[in-house]
């Protein structure tokens, strides 16, 4: 078999994975919903789009953070990065009120960039400190409290509203991952950020500018995080305290069960959108379970450990 081949059954075997368990996760739960409730919601396409409405949020900030994840980097800055933008958008309101909250973002991923490419400052321990920074920010900027500012008329139609029936949220998270998939496959950016990920100090070499690459890729990360604060400040009508906390485990666990190598180097967009749909439809079915949250947590970490056990099985089988 050539190594073709075989790089082609490594992509491919944890979406496929990922694809399968969607099916199980969609199966288990219409048999219980129309055993108890006599009606099957989740094939419902109104409930399947207003699901896919609210992964759109995850699935722009998993969307940034594969970008680092594919260069062996990580952010856990995106928490306050995605609140702090959507609070600044909400305060500045107006017309200015999206450009600002990307502008957020923007600069908090370049500081990020700048202190892991040129300080040579570990990311995991750099963004921890910056999102760190950001909390204490937005803390003294609202004085602890909810910001009493909504959200504006646009960020209220991108995020909730719907053209032909179709949540406009979903066709931003459309745009955003055509952006991902034309970037990564069909530019030079794209190059390079696969082969830093595979090995920085051989990319270097070849002549790499692998310093702002790395700046670039958590440029892009920041915008993603600070582009879903703003969308789900408009969902929410607003923004609160906090509101990013629950994207970060969720947006890593789906770019990793997609198939992308946490180590960097290796995984496709198309993996990180289905991880995405995963995540989303395996915590709708608990809700509908009415599970308890302690119940969840347990059942949503042991199916994440169950994938990664899986495609680590198949990554030894290969090797």
């Amino acid at each position: 078999m050539s190594s073709a081949s075989l790089s082609l059954s490594r992509d491919d075997r944890p979406i496929l994975i990922a694809a399968l368990f969607i099916l199980v996760i969609l199966v288990a739960g219409t048999v219980y919903t129309f055993a108890r409730f006599g009606s099957a919601p989740l094939l419902s396409p109104t409930y399947l789009l207003q699901q896919l409405q609210i992964g759109a949020f995850l699935g722009i900030v998993a969307a940034g953070m594969m970008m680092v994840i594919l260069i062996a980097q990580i952010d856990l800055s995106v928490p306050w990065t995605l609140a702090a933008a959507a609070m600044m958008a909400t305060s500045i309101g107006g017309p200015l009120a999206i450009p600002v909250g990307l502008g957020v973002g923007l600069l908090v991923g370049l500081v990020n960039g700048i202190g892991v490419a040129y300080l040579r400052v570990p990311s995991m321990i750099f963004t921890l400190g910056v999102n760190a920074v950001m909390r204490g920010l937005m803390v003294a900027h609202t004085g602890g409290y909810a910001p009493q500012t909504g959200a504006t008329d646009l960020m209220r139609m991108l995020a909730g509203d719907r053209t032909l029936g179709i949540p406009n949220a979903l066709f931003v998270w459309i745009a955003v991952s055509v952006l991902v998939t034309i970037v990564l496959q069909r530019t030079t950016l794209g190059r390079y950020v696969y082969a830093i990920g595979n090995k920085e100090a051989a990319a270097y070499l070849a002549g790499v500018d692998t310093r702002r690459i790395t700046v670039v890729c958590f440029v892009l990360c920041g915008l993603a995080a600070a582009l879903a604060g703003v969308l789900l400040a408009g969902y929410s009508t607003k923004a609160y305290q906090g509101m990013g906390d629950a994207y970060l485990l969720p947006s890593i666990a789906a770019v990793v069960i997609g198939g992308t190598n946490i180590l960097g180097g290796r995984g496709r967009y198309l993996g990180t959108l289905i991880g995405v749909v995963l995540i989303v439809l395996l915590n709708s079915v608990l809700s509908i379970m009415d599970m308890p949250e302690a119940g969840r947590q347990v059942i949503y970490g042991l199916v994440i450990i169950f994938m990664l056990l899986v495609y680590g099985r198949g990554e030894r089988v290969t090797s």
